[in-house]
């Protein structure tokens, strides 16, 4: 099992950056494929951004290409989401999720497939 705990998100203006990290307890987090998932209120979820296990495949979003980057540091069991020139609409709640794949290329792209879920931290953009 993993454990994950989400931090850096906050209130920013319209234009600026932010950087989301994703700190995952166990011993066996470079098996395990993770996403960024978003949910605004009285919207779906939506997976933002995903990285394999390996680190070498990312996924994003249409909504987000271009503007965010998905990165992970195996050795320090963290994964980060780069978010630059923010707009009022990707305020939301983001979660950091997580499925054991083991050691691949593979990116998880379906939300109900991840099995491991942070408790979530709110990012604000004011226009």
């Amino acid at each position: 099992q993993v454990q994950l705990v989400e931090s850096g998100g906050g209130l920013v203006q319209a234009g600026g950056s932010l950087r989301l990290s994703c700190a995952a307890s166990g011993r066996t987090f470079s098996s395990y494929a993770v996403g960024w998932v978003r949910q605004a209120p009285g919207k779906e979820r939506e997976l933002v951004a995903a990285i394999s296990s390996s680190g070498s495949s990312t996924r994003y979003a249409d909504s987000v290409k271009g503007r965010f980057t998905i990165s992970r540091d195996n050795a320090k069991n963290t994964v980060y989401l780069q978010m630059n020139s923010l707009k009022p609409e990707d305020t939301a709640v983001y979660y950091c999720a997580a499925t054991y794949i083991g050691l691949t290329i593979v990116v998880v792209t379906t939300i109900d497939d991840y099995n491991y879920w942070g408790q979530g931290t709110q990012v604000t953009v004011s226009s």
